[in-house]
């Protein structure tokens, strides 16, 4: 297993395993699927040397992705906090994927001067809060009932690390 920086060949298996999370309904608030050219900007916009877009690959095969997203761009003050976004294929899920690559990101972190790392979590997303409490990730606030998912309500969780 390799982990490295994304590259933009790489786009269309990020935006392949997001459209997988995003038929899970319980992984992301998005409910169509997206397609390659919508998520150009949001590419281009994680650069490698502030806001990085990671891949994990097994034998050339792109399995799982990690992206770290500036909190509130713009908000000089917040400039060090990011939001950890992270999916794997759906043949790869319970193989410590997940964790690998969140362990991998959190050393990577003093690299680019983040002291907070959040993850924002649907409450029914019971395999990524055991994740992110895996790292010591403590529940910073909830926003209840905020998603709507076929008539089912459920709250965004939010979760975060102290990194430094």
């Amino acid at each position: 297993m390799i982990i490295r920086y994304a590259l933009i060949d790489d786009l269309k298996d990020i935006v392949a395993i997001y459209n997988q999370a995003i038929q899970r309904k319980n992984a992301t608030a998005d409910l169509k699927p997206i397609d390659t050219n919508s998520r150009l900007k949001w590419f281009e916009e994680h650069t490698q040397d502030k806001h990085p877009i990671f891949v994990c690959e097994i034998n050339g095969q792109v399995i799982g992705w990690i992206s770290l997203s500036p909190y509130r761009p713009g908000r000089e003050a917040l400039r060090f906090t990011a939001e950890v976004s992270y999916y794997i294929h759906s043949d790869f899920q319970g193989k410590g994927i997940g964790s690998q690559l969140l362990g991998f990101v959190i050393k990577e972190c003093p690299k680019y001067q983040i002291k907070n790392l959040f993850a924002i979590i649907l409450e029914h997303n019971v395999s990524s809060i055991k994740l992110v409490e895996g790292f010591s990730f403590e529940k910073w606030g909830l926003l209840p009932n905020v998603a709507d998912f076929d008539g089912k309500e459920y709250g965004h969780l939010y979760y975060g690390l102290r990194i430094m």
